[in-house]
């Protein structure tokens, strides 16, 4: 049954224009830094664990904004809430580009990730309102391709400005498409009816005691050493005792929570969650690993690095029409397209590991990436479409909010558990390998006798040490794939049919 928000001819294209333009841009700012923070850290005067907090602050403040969209949306209405998001992100864009200090920049960082994190939920339910159920998939299949191209481009579009222009023009990129984007909404977004505003004051305090030290320690665990830091480990008991406290308030003492976990008690809602942490988790193992392999080891450029990534990007954003058609026009079970899916990604990143060696080429990566990638396609609007066809109201926006926390919590466990992945195959692969380079072996002998060096030899080893260590880590990225297969056969959202309401 259509809602009273669909929205038909240039009314739609618009509505869809101003939050795609949205999203993309909020999703560029996650990976289009990353290449300019050594010129950032030269230019500013920063030190290295400062230019890492350009990063890391960005992302603690998504992750604290991505669950309370809903609360906002009660508060403000979605329409304010959303031009109000994209207006704050413009600005403290605007003003990290200004940003004459390392301080100045972190903090306006943390504020862009404050306003910016909560953009992709909304987006998720403002395309489920205004696209009538039958196009559901399509709405989603939309926003899949801004939350591929963003990622996709950024590496590569972060190098171009950082090397012409400035580094400054990572963020005044955002300026202009960011007003265009929020005027178009305040026009053409219409509201829906509000929910009950929470007083959850509690509830709110527990979440961010939860959400901000988990991703700091996501984000500097190994940098720090994991838990041989004093400040890793008060971080984690945080973490950890206040996502108890959280949960058990939620569910016991709040009388209207801040976040509603009891709409977990719905299997699509619980099952489409995890499944979206472990889509969230495979496919930044590719972001993580791809481009440090390739810049790092085999010495491509940065523009080399972000083709290898635009080639899984094009192959995604062919396989997402497949996947909207297979599911909307031919009917194919939601759960076998997704276990399609993850048997593809799992493949890629098999492949992918395979070819990973110290004197692999540019196409010898092409395959993996694009099997990879037809999985990634066939993943990301019939998960989203089936979870969010299951419910109304207010639950459209709870549903939003818990698919985009758990894909971005699978990215952020993903990437401190392949770094430390790397950096302990590193360790074994090296003195394994520097055990067996002696001189009772003939190639090293004859090495040395033709002068070669000693220096010469321990960076080959270190060399073939860190490609193999590269190696395992992709492959037990793609292994991880088949987690997901068996809550991928028991999926089996029911749309229409979700027995009775969750909202207090």
């Amino acid at each position: 049954m259509e809602t009273g928000l669909v929205e038909y001819g240039s009314r739609r294209v618009l509505v869809v224009a101003g939050i795609m333009l949205a999203v993309l841009l909020e999703i560029l700012d996650t990976t289009i830094v990353n290449v300019a923070l050594p010129t950032i850290q030269g230019n500013i005067g920063a030190n290295l664990d400062e230019a890492s907090w350009v990063v890391t602050g960005y992302l603690i403040a998504v992750v604290i904004a991505l669950p309370l969209v809903p609360w906002f949306e009660s508060l403000l209405g979605r329409k304010r809430y959303v031009t109000t998001a994209i207006l704050g992100f413009t600005v403290a864009s605007m003003c990290c580009g200004l940003a004459q200090s390392a301080e100045e920049l972190i903090g306006f960082r943390v504020v862009q990730g404050l306003f910016g994190g909560g953009i992709l939920t909304a987006a998720r339910s403002i395309l489920r309102d205004t696209f009538p159920p039958k196009q559901l998939g399509a709405a989603q299949g939309l926003l899949a391709l801004g939350a591929v191209v963003g990622p996709s481009i950024g590496p590569t579009l972060g190098g171009i400005l950082t090397d012409n222009f400035s580094w400054r023009w990572v963020f005044f990129i955002n300026v202009v498409p960011g007003f265009v984007a929020a005027i178009l909404l305040w026009t053409f977004l219409r509201d829906p009816p509000r929910a009950r505003v929470s007083s959850d004051v509690t509830g709110l305090a527990l979440l961010i005691a939860t959400l901000g030290p988990l991703q700091y320690v996501l984000e500097e665990g190994e940098r720090n050493d994991w838990f041989s830091d004093p400040g890793i480990v008060v971080c984690a008991l945080t973490a950890v005792l206040s996502g108890i406290a959280f949960v058990i308030w939620e569910f016991r003492g709040a009388k209207r929570p801040i976040v509603d976990l009891r709409i977990l008690g719905r299997p699509a809602i619980s099952i489409g969650t995890a499944l979206s942490f472990l889509l969230g988790f495979t496919l930044f193992v590719g972001i993580v690993l791809g481009p440090q392999f390739t810049q790092g080891v085999l010495g491509f450029t940065a523009t080399m690095s972000g083709n290898l990534v635009l080639i899984r990007a094009l192959a995604i954003m062919l396989f997402i029409p497949i996947a909207v058609v297979a599911q909307a026009v031919f009917h194919v079970p939601t759960r076998f397209i997704l276990m399609t899916g993850f048997v593809l990604v799992g493949i890629g990143g098999v492949l992918f590991s395979t070819a990973t060696t110290s004197v692999s080429e540019f196409w010898t990566f092409g395959w993996a990436l694009a099997i990879g990638g037809f999985g990634f396609g066939l993943l990301f609007a019939p998960l989203s479409s089936a979870v969010l066809s299951t419910v109304t109201g207010p639950d459209i926006g709870k549903a939003s909010s818990l698919l985009s926390l758990s894909q971005q919590l699978g990215a952020s466990f993903s990437t401190a558990i392949m770094v430390t992945l790397i950096d302990h195959r590193l360790s074994f692969h090296y003195a394994t390998l520097a055990s067996d380079t002696t001189l009772g072996h003939v190639a090293v002998a004859s090495f040395l006798h033709a002068g070669g060096s000693v220096a010469a030899i321990a960076a080959i080893v270190q060399r073939e040490a860190t490609t193999l260590a590269f190696a395992d880590a992709n492959l037990i990225g793609g292994l991880a794939a088949a987690l997901a297969l068996p809550l991928a056969f028991a999926f089996r959202p029911r749309p229409g049919t979700a027995a009775g309401p969750v909202t207090p």
